[in-house]
């Protein structure tokens, strides 16, 4: 539990900025302390104790506004950035060195059986409000922009943003790196832009028609 405690917190100097002092971390960050009780409720839960763990995981949410079930499977270094209305369920795998920001959703379609959450892999970014639905894979360093709704599987080094969900970038981003939301392509825009741009070429098409017709009409 010491070296959990002590990775925790230098990923949290890692990946926030702002974190100023381990003592900062331990009383004032929820994520730190959210992922501290699911490591402990989780064993619980794999140990078949009752009702206990789930009671662990309410406590958690009420002080720190992050719902995980005990169940997840979460690996090391994980972050949670502020944290406030995040909710990762039951089923859900996550790997390591994943980073999550608050509202982030990781949730169930409908009330299917069995594996019913997504599988995320390692260095796998989650972009603020974003909400990944469904038994799906984000592969490795996928990155969701804020916003998103994913609800298909995304292959590794991809970027996705939007609603529904579409990857914008694939190959493009490599492990370690930032996800820049205020860079982020807008698929409906560039769509508009590319309608707004055929209709001008065709104008322009009919134009020319048009003259040619006149102009014979003159001849």
């Amino acid at each position: 539990m010491l070296r959990t405690i002590r990775e925790q917190i230098e990923t949290i100097f890692r990946e926030d900025p702002a974190a100023k002092s381990v003592l900062e971390i331990v009383l004032c960050y929820p994520g730190f302390h959210a992922i501290l009780w699911h490591r402990v409720a989780h064993k619980l839960h794999r140990a078949g104790v009752p009702l206990l763990p789930r009671v662990m995981s309410q406590i958690s949410r009420l002080f720190t506004g992050i719902e995980i079930h005990p169940g997840a499977k979460i690996g090391r270094r994980f972050f949670i950035d502020h944290g406030m209305g995040v909710v990762i369920g039951e089923t859900t795998e996550i790997g390591d060195d994943v980073l999550l920001y608050q509202g982030v959703t990781l949730g169930g379609t409908g009330k299917e059986k069995g594996k019913r959450h997504p599988t995320l892999g390692n260095g796998v970014v989650v972009g603020t409000g974003a909400k990944v639905l469904g038994n799906i894979q984000l592969g490795d360093h996928v990155k969701v922009g804020a916003g998103s709704v994913v609800v298909h599987s995304v292959p590794a080094h991809s970027t996705v943003v939007g609603v529904p969900g579409r990857i914008v970038r694939m190959r493009g981003v490599s492990e370690g790196e930032q996800l820049e939301h205020g860079k982020l392509p807008d698929p409906e825009a560039m769509e508009i832009e590319e309608l707004k741009k055929r209709m001008g070429e065709m104008e322009s098409q009919m134009r020319l028609l048009l003259e040619g017709e006149l102009a014979r009409k003159r001849e």
